[in-house]
């Protein structure tokens, strides 16, 4: 079994859907193919509401054949090797797809293997994560049923994608916890394999004041490794190689994430197992017809939608100049958002390029003060234009 199209996309999420929509609409009839298993599509950035008991998990997800742009081929199939030398693919059920040109999005994989006696444990004993679909409705339970003690929150060594998210549920917990009246018999703890709360410095200051004015326990350099559910207990590496244990009434986690096994033991990957794609044009350095963007790429910016959002444009410009013959001319900054939920009705704007130089899109307004109205925008917005806009092909 065999085929080939003019363009291959591999991956139907976020960064795969924009870039379909756009060159679709770019194109004259072009032949492109969508490489995708699941039937259902997911906003992701939503579930950090879902956990927060302030949104519906069904409204995050659509079927994927209502977002393939008419007239692509939709292959439902998982990618099992890449083949750049000879321009072509494996799918799981045998396939062979053969193209002229690849963007490569597939996405990132969770990694809860690599939290030692984690498997299997998501959604009992006190342990949850917004990270799937099926868990965040479990984070709100959790949330809202606590009665006391401590209720520990981690974040992975980057990078992942929203790396926001692992702190965001924990103020909306802490809010929670005051709502029902067990703040006071509670420790708030925060375990980040991170150096700080945030790598630029104007959005650090505020997120800073916001741990000590809730007397949240931020500890830094502490990798989550291992899990003792029975004990509720979390192991943590130090930086400097010593164990700590903390133990947990409740552990909220973000799971640690890397690239898909076919993108890191393929010829496109470079540094971490990453697609390899210069950080300006998005094409790939030694296979030109090569594109890639989105969490499964190795450019050095944090794994976001609004990242993608930035990077849609710039690979969809320049495939279309290399396919007429040219060269890449449109370049991405590096540009990407993490929206931050501060607690309910209260979010900062963090904007920000390559060299982490804040870049707001509306200059005159503080993205780094924390806002009632960004929040309103993060809640009915952000995905009104997911949906209708990003994903379409226009924004």
């Amino acid at each position: 079994m065999s085929e080939h199209h003019r363009i291959v996309i591999v991956g139907g999420g976020t960064a795969g859907i924009t870039v379909a929509a756009r060159l679709h609409r770019a194109l004259d009839n072009p032949d492109l193919a969508v490489i995708e298993p699941s039937a259902t599509h997911y906003y992701q950035p939503l579930w950090t509401l879902v956990g927060g008991g302030v949104a519906k998990r069904e409204a995050s997800a659509r079927p994927m054949a209502g977002l393939i742009p008419a007239g692509a081929r939709w292959i439902q199939a998982e990618v099992t090797r890449l083949r750049p030398e000879e321009n072509g693919l494996v799918t799981g059920d045998g396939r062979e797809i053969t193209y002229d040109y690849l963007v490569v999005a597939p996405g990132l994989a969770l990694r809860w293997d690599l939290v030692e006696g984690l498997e299997g444990r998501v959604g009992a004993d006190g342990i949850c994560s917004n990270y799937e679909y099926d868990q965040c409705p479990k984070t709100w339970e959790t949330i809202r049923s606590f009665e006391g003690g401590t209720a520990l929150f981690t974040m992975p060594p980057p990078p992942i994608k929203c790396a926001g998210a692992p702190q965001k549920i924990m103020y909306m917990a802490d809010d929670t916890f005051r709502k029902n009246g067990v703040r006071d018999r509670t420790e708030v703890i925060y375990g980040a394999a991170t150096p700080g709360i945030f790598s630029v410095r104007k959005y650090a200051e505020t997120l800073d004041e916001v741990i000590r004015r809730r007397g949240i326990d931020a500890r830094y350099q502490q990798r989550l490794a291992a899990v003792r559910a029975d004990e509720r207990e979390a192991v943590f590496t130090g930086g400097d190689g010593k164990e700590s244990v903390v133990g947990y009434e409740m552990l909220h986690l973000a799971p640690p994430q890397g690239p898909p096994r076919f993108v890191a033991e393929s010829p496109l990957a470079g540094e971490g197992g990453w697609c390899e794609a210069d950080r300006a044009t998005l094409q790939h350095p030694r296979f030109p017809n090569v594109f890639s963007l989105g969490d499964a790429s190795g450019l050095p910016t944090s794994k976001t939608g609004a990242a993608i959002r930035a990077q849609a444009p710039v690979l969809s410009q320049n495939l279309t100049g290399v396919m007429a013959g040219g060269q890449p001319t449109a370049t991405y900054d590096g540009y990407t958002a993490c929206p931050l939920i501060t607690g309910y009705g209260k979010l900062l704007m963090a904007e920000f390029d390559y060299d982490l130089n804040p870049a707001p899109s509306l200059p005159l307004i503080d993205s780094a003060k924390e806002r009632w109205s960004w929040y309103q925008f993060k809640r009915y917005g952000l995905p009104w234009f997911y949906w209708n806009v990003m994903l379409r092909g226009r924004g």
